[in-house]
């Protein structure tokens, strides 16, 4: 008779998730744990981050000071996670940042860009750079990076951001090239607007704001992107590499303003 209780998707996984003291982030870091995994928390917020470690089990889950934009900070965490558990088996670059909506391209400045894209594009760079420094020798990983909707479209959000998930989505592809050989899997996740604090400054919303959704009667959470994160981590996923997950219920599909469905004709 088969076990009731089916087998955890990530036993004897480690994992680091960057940008993991909330949002996005936690929500992933829990459904980790849930699931099997020791999960080690990369983030500037610290007292966020030991608040999760305090609730979850400092056994379960860890945390490491990290600006995900330096070099050595990123270099310090993935070894740290070495020396604490011995392995690294999913790389979750999660953490990210946006700017102000300016709308023409002649207001924006250039040190504001250079923020956006050190965080949410080098950031990405430098998470997959360490994590396939201690995979490569290991012959196996799931490398995950949070994109957007704004990685295969445009006039969603700000210069900057569309151009960082653009760029993460590019190197994803490229990676994964270079590190099958070794078995590595590099695929992205690109997610519809969700109210967590990033987007709600960004699109000057609160936790109860509804956007355009094409997929009536749905509502996009965070959970939805752990989910998502989840089973590219998991083995159940061991043949997907260089793949963007687009999760935004057909929101990029169809163009709301235009064309057979249009809002317009369905209301009338």
């Amino acid at each position: 008779m088969a076990s009731s209780t089916s087998k955890p998707r990530l036993e004897n996984k480690v994992a680091i998730v960057t940008g993991g003291s909330q949002g996005i982030g936690e929500c992933i870091v829990r459904s980790f744990v849930k699931h099997g995994a020791k999960v080690v928390i990369l983030d500037t917020k610290d007292d966020l981050g030991e608040l999760i470690c305090q609730d979850v089990g400092a056994e379960l889950v860890s945390f490491v000071h990290c600006d995900v934009s330096l070099e050595s900070d990123v270099e310090n965490a993935i070894n740290t996670t070495i020396v604490r558990h011995g392995q690294l088996d999913i790389m979750v670059n999660n953490a990210g940042i946006g700017d102000e909506p300016k709308l023409s391209i002649l207001d924006n400045d250039t040190a504001a860009f250079k923020r956006v894209i050190s965080v949410n594009l080098i950031g990405v760079f430098l998470g997959t750079k360490h994590a396939a420094r201690v995979m490569i020798p290991k012959c196996r990983g799931s490398i995950i990076t949070t994109a957007s909707v704004c990685s295969i479209t445009g006039g969603v959000a700000s210069h900057a951001y569309t151009s960082s998930k653009h760029g993460v989505v590019g190197l994803a592809k490229n990676v994964a090239a270079e590190l099958g050989k070794y078995q590595i899997r590099v695929n992205c996740i690109s997610p519809y607007v969700i109210p967590t604090p990033l987007a709600m400054k960004f699109f000057n919303m609160d936790e109860n704001s509804s956007v355009y959704s094409n997929l009536n009667g749905k509502t996009l959470g965070p959970q939805d992107i752990a989910n998502a994160a989840l089973f590219l981590a998991s083995d159940e996923s061991e043949y997907m590499s260089g793949h963007n997950l687009v999760i935004d219920g057909g929101f990029s599909v169809l163009n709301p303003a235009f064309g057979l469905f249009s809002l317009d004709k369905i209301e009338s």
